[in-house]
This record gives structure tokens, C-alpha cells and sequence, in this order.
């Protein structure tokens, strides 16, 4: 049975500002991180179990690895152009004269 690709859902932001008592901005960068790169880790795994299948015969139909497996490469390049964006922002906040 063939899977309807799904939508494009909004992806939440977390809250940058940590409430008082919990975790500096250097915590708060650091979940924000973590929380971007569970979603990559995961599609990556999908992608190895399904060419697994594949690969041993298992019922896993060759479309559905190829998808899986593109899936995963554009979470990875998704998240490669953020952090990108991320680094470029903070070098040019480090430029910044006060």
C-alpha cells in the first residue's frame, strides 16, 4: 500500500528567553540545538532501517527507501543551511562595534 506523501506542518520554535533560575543563554542555545538535530538523527534512522530491509529482502519496496532515504538527506541539508545561517549571524554580531 502507497502512502500519501504528507504536508508541510509548521515547525514549533522554542522559546530563546529561559525563565529566571533555569539555564543561561548558553543552555538555552544548547536545547534549541539538541531540539533541531533529534529530528535529523531520526529521519537518518529511518532511512538505514528501510535500506536495511531493502537490502535483506524484508518486503521493503525499493520507492519507499529512496524516499526515505531523500528525506533524510534534506533534513540534514535543511539543517546544515540553519546552522550556516546561524554561524553567519554570530559573526556578524561579533564584527558589531558597541
Amino acid at each position: 500500500m502507497v502512502n500519501p506523501i504528507s504536508p508541510i506542518r509548521n515547525v514549533p520554535l522554542p522559546e530563546l528567553a529561559a525563565p529566571p533560575g533555569k539555564e543561561g543563554a548558553s543552555g538555552a542555545f544548547r536545547s534549541l540545538l539538541e531540539g533541531a538535530i533529534v529530528p535529523v538523527e531520526n529521519a537518518r534512522g529511518l532511512a538505514a532501517d528501510s535500506v536495511e530491509k531493502f537490502l535483506a529482502g524484508e518486503g521493503e519496496e525499493l520507492h519507499s527507501t529512496v524516499l526515505a532515504v531523500q528525506r533524510a538527506e534534506m533534513a540534514l541539508d535543511l539543517f546544515l543551511q540553519v546552522r550556516n545561517k546561524v554561524v553567519q549571524a554570530y559573526q556578524e554580531i561579533m564584527r558589531m562595534q558597541v
